[in-house]
């Protein structure tokens, strides 16, 4: 029992180690490709279909799902920082020809 939790932990710190040089168009493809092979694998284990096909179909969906879901993002970045070029800055100071 101590092996397989100590090979697992090992395992667990290398694969996140290995994304620490990664963008994040990079990191949300590969989280939804990893998301999606568990979701494959489990819908194949449940349907009685192959496991290998449902963790490779799984980890392409994921892959395009995490790939759109970056580009959203991205978009709603850039949508944000244009909203603020324009805008007036906020000004603390009363204008003292006003009063």
């Amino acid at each position: 029992m101590k092996k397989i939790v100590l090979v697992f932990s090992t395992a667990a710190v290398l694969a996140l180690s290995g994304c620490a040089d990664m963008d994040t168009t990079q990191q949300r493809v590969l989280s939804g490709a990893a998301i999606g092979t568990v979701a494959g694998v489990g819908i194949g284990a449940l349907t009685g279909g192959g496991l290998l096909w449902g963790a490779v179909g799984g980890a392409a969906v994921g892959a395009a799902g995490g790939y759109v879901y970056d580009r959203y993002e991205n978009d709603q970045e850039y949508q944000r920082r244009e909203n603020n070029r324009y805008r007036k800055p906020h000004n603390t100071k009363p204008d003292k020809d006003r009063y």
